[in-house]
């Protein structure tokens, strides 16, 4: 609850008159009021209770004057509010803590991360065997693309004594290239099948 008030001047001034006429206003309330008027406060404040005492002295006095017409236009004071200085041992000590609690949050999030992986189906151990494995594929394709062309070429060569033709010697070494290249294909797909077989 308020427990005063900042009044403008209006209320100030009809004070002052209240005041400056007497009307036998009791000692006590008479020197609340000049004290709360020559402070030396900027915006003039006035406690609560002793507007409630000069509204029921009016009253008693027959003014018609009503509390909250005695209110109008004041507001509600609030000091301000000093915050206590902070303890440095426990500022400290806070800031230990929430770096604690931080370190503890970043390992449960990273406690599955491990930095050797490579991604989540091998390691960077396994790098080495991914890497024979992908050598062993190229020189199997290499060799496949050598030994096609070897076999159309010889063909193509070998035929010169039998057809006189160019298009007969370029469907046979055809022919014979696709013949070995089906048979090297072959021989891939069932040496990947037993590779996979022992994996």
């Amino acid at each position: 609850m308020a427990s005063a008030l900042t009044v403008r001047d209006c209320f100030l001034q009809q004070l002052n008159l209240v005041l400056k006429e007497g009307h036998s206003i009791p000692e006590d309330l008479h020197s609340d009021l000049q004290s709360c008027l020559n402070s030396p406060h900027s915006p003039c404040i006035i406690p609560f209770h002793l507007l409630r005492k000069l509204h029921k002295f009016l009253q008693d006095k027959g003014f018609p004057i009503y509390l909250h017409e005695l209110l109008e236009g004041a507001e509600i004071f609030t000091p301000e509010v000093k915050l206590p200085e902070r303890n440095p041992e426990l500022v400290a000590r806070l800031e230990k803590i929430k770096e604690n609690l931080a370190n503890q949050e970043y390992k449960r999030i990273t406690k599955n991360v491990n930095c050797q992986q490579i991604n989540r189906y091998g390691t960077l151990g396994d790098l080495g065997t991914q890497m024979r494995s992908v050598k062993a594929m190229v020189v199997t394709i290499f060799n496949f693309l050598v030994t096609v062309g070897a076999a159309f070429a010889c063909t193509y060569l070998g035929t010169q004594y039998l057809f006189t033709d160019t298009a007969a010697r370029v469907l046979s070494a055809l022919i014979v290239a696709s013949v070995v290249g089906l048979a090297e294909l072959y021989v891939i797909v069932r040496t990947m099948e037993g590779e996979l077989g022992e994996m």
